[in-house]
């Protein structure tokens, strides 16, 4: 008979509300000591609003319910109480000062000082021996802003451990990060298993929740819905908890007649004012109406450079020829783009896609307010029936259109990025990263409307780091690899992933060399 796990945290009837929500509705939740515990749902089914419990944000007193660590009650007026205990979370946006170096950020706050001098040379001896006993791959003395997303990561989690984490509760930690930088952490999370170190995982991404977690618990509208081991469970079984229905084909790729060529691209070449040698470089491509072009490749191919170029958004010197429907254009601009019936969805929607603290109506109608215009003087009322329309269409969740989009799930705001380009009535359609960061419903919701949108004759460029949407959405597949086309595949049935990572890490298919 095996010896009963020690429950570090136990989370009993726990519920939140706010004003016209229930964000939690009696949660019970046990964490085991020593175990990788993954938490799944849809955005808005409480997973947020939970981590800000056992993390202090939300205090003891504005919930209700008991929160137990090894055993004793405990209430967290503040963060501050939180990480006495050793809880420490590492959010999906990261909290470091990027002009500091990994020792500076690491120690902040609690540097080793003589009189209340820093001692340089011992707070880099203590950084270099904890991440060497933790085995992160980093330079002590390297300034954050030099580093990639993934040694970032490596240096938030340094810093939680050098806090003597007991319980690791990571929140999306791999949204931006690059297959490899990925396979990195997986590792350095099942090292910290072995010296005892308790996490949860919080990830929209399944593959990897299956790959490296213990149990797995559901969220949905507020309440737990399971929690069973994992090889209790397959990643259909977890999306039918989460969602309350079975969805038997996650990517609802639709049988597609294209028409004529929307956009055609030759001998594209991007150089930034700061880089010697071309970014991009003499690219061509076709995509026609009622398409989707996939592109794939490794973070730093040049994908989201390559679009944010079409859309005359990016790159000192841009050259090479562009047609749409035919016609030889030049854009310069977003607005050059727009005009000629273009739309780009970013990848960075809370940086770069949508003005977090406006309404869901003024981020809907911002790219179309010279449609909504007359004199100069907003259509206030057709305004807010074409925002209310596609507020319906796209189900977005929110008391209100006048709603601020920050207080919004990622989820919905996805879809307030989507809606406020759909407005536009685009012929083109440019999709960077689409389904980052949301949740199988919502991503399921977006695939069906890109099926809906080819139907009706748009064309779509959908960039995306995801293996399996690329194959399961896109007609053709466009891969990309140092800044150049390594392949264009047909996406006949044949294709597999060995094929498009072989292609983007420069190998040769010779198919398509």
């Amino acid at each position: 008979m095996s010896k009963p796990r020690n429950v570090l945290l136990k989370i009993s009837d726990v519920s939140k509300y706010f004003p016209g929500t229930q964000a939690l509705d009696r949660v019970n939740l046990e964490v085991y000591e020593g175990e990788i515990h993954g938490i799944c749902g849809e955005n808005g089914a409480g997973k947020s609003t939970l981590m800000k419990i056992l993390s202090g944000v939300y205090p003891y007193g504005s919930y209700e319910g008991e929160i137990y660590w090894n055993g004793d009650r405990v209430s967290f007026g503040n963060v501050r109480d939180s990480e006495n205990l050793g809880i420490r979370i590492i959010y999906q946006e990261l909290t470091l000062v990027p002009q500091m170096t990994v020792a500076e950020n690491i120690f902040l706050g609690r540097e080793p000082n003589r009189y209340g001098v820093i001692s340089k040379s011992q707070l880099y001896g203590i950084t270099q021996e904890l991440l060497r006993t933790y085995n992160l791959d980093v330079p002590y003395n390297a300034r954050v802003e030099t580093l990639g997303i993934g040694q970032q990561q490596m240096v938030e989690i340094a810093k939680a451990l050098s806090e003597k984490a007991s319980l690791l509760i990571l929140d999306e930690p791999t949204s931006a990060l690059t297959i490899e930088e990925t396979d990195v952490l997986m590792e350095i999370l099942k090292d910290l298993k072995n010296r005892g170190v308790t996490c949860i995982y919080i990830s929209h991404k399944l593959d990897e929740v299956f790959s490296i977690a213990d149990r797995i618990t559901v969220l949905r509208d507020g309440r737990v819905i399971d929690t069973r081991p994992v090889d209790e469970l397959d990643e259909d079984k977890v999306v039918a908890l989460m969602v309350g229905r079975e969805i038997k084909h996650r990517y609802p790729k639709a049988t597609r007649a294209t028409g004529d060529v929307a956009l055609e691209v030759k001998d594209w070449t991007v150089v930034r004012g700061d880089r010697s040698r071309p970014i991009v470089k003499d690219i061509s491509f076709s995509v026609h109406q009622g398409e989707i072009l996939g592109i794939s490749g490794l973070m730093g191919s040049g994908r989201t450079e390559l679009v944010q170029s079409l859309f005359g958004e990016f790159g000192t010197v841009v050259s090479g020829q562009m047609s749409i429907f035919g016609e030889p254009v030049e854009i310069r601009s977003a607005k050059d783009a727009i005009d000629h019936g273009m739309a780009l969805m970013t990848e960075d929607r809370k940086n770069t896609s949508l003005i977090l603290k406006h309404s869901v109506l003024r981020n809907i109608s911002l790219p179309s307010l010279p449609k909504l215009s007359r004199w100069n003087v907003i259509n206030q009322n057709e305004e807010l029936a074409s925002s209310h329309y596609f507020k319906e269409k796209l189900s977005i969740r929110t008391p209100s259109i006048h709603t601020i989009v920050n207080d919004l799930s990622g989820g919905n705001q996805q879809k307030v990025a989507l809606s406020k380009w759909l407005m536009t009535e685009p012929r083109i359609l440019i999709m960077d990263e689409p389904t980052r960061g949301i949740d199988v419903g919502t991503k399921y919701e977006v695939y069906k409307l890109m099926n809906e949108l080819t139907s009706e004759g748009v064309a779509i460029i959908m960039v995306s780091s995801e293996l399996p949407e690329i194959l399961g959405m896109s007609d053709r597949i466009l891969v990309m690899c140092q800044g150049t086309v390594a392949g264009i595949l047909d996406n006949d049935g044949q294709v597999d992933m060995e094929t498009i990572m072989r292609l983007a890490t420069g190998g040769v298919v010779s198919k398509y060399s």
